[in-house]
């Protein structure tokens, strides 16, 4: 029987603990368009800084910082694409867009989509919530199918009271 791989070329394999792993789509191509949008921009802004005149002396050190300014502002709306979910038998990861958290079945009560939210939640044992960025709203059927695969390995692995 071959092989089905679901993970990306050149990505490192799926860890053996984790059942289901989910990140948000239109969002992350949104990150991915804006991005490239902000390279360009400043990209071109910094190649003809130095033409016409302005009464300003713009040098090439000008131009290089103008270029790097749109990188960075580039990778900061790329850290948008980092949240991620993936649950199994060791609980449930939670990464956002800085760090990454995992919560243990046992202090899980449960993974809800409030009304009006634009992300999904995991609610703690001790009244706590932790938005889930990966689960979002406008992915549509596809958030409904990941927050009900945490529910369902949720039923699976919860300790039962």
């Amino acid at each position: 029987m071959p092989v089905v791989r679901t993970w990306r070329r050149g990505a490192p394999e799926p860890d053996p603990g984790w059942e289901f792993e989910v990140r948000a789509r239109r969002s992350t191509r949104t990150a991915i368009v804006v991005a490239v949008v902000i390279a360009l921009a400043f990209t071109a802004g910094g190649l003809v800084l130095r033409t016409g005149s302005t009464g300003v002396n713009f040098r090439v050190a000008d131009q290089v910082a103008m270029i790097l300014i749109g990188v960075v502002g580039a990778c900061a709306v790329l850290m948008l694409t980092r949240p991620r979910v993936r649950a199994g038998s060791r609980g449930v990861a939670v990464r956002n867009i800085l760090g990454e958290h995992v919560y243990p079945w046992d202090y899980i009560r449960g993974a809800s989509f409030p009304d009006g939210k634009s992300w999904a939640r995991l609610e703690l044992a001790d009244d706590d919530y932790v938005p889930m960025l990966a689960i979002r709203a406008n992915d549509k059927a596809h958030a409904a199918d990941a927050i009900e695969r945490v529910r369902g390995l949720g039923a699976h692995y919860a300790p039962q009271s």
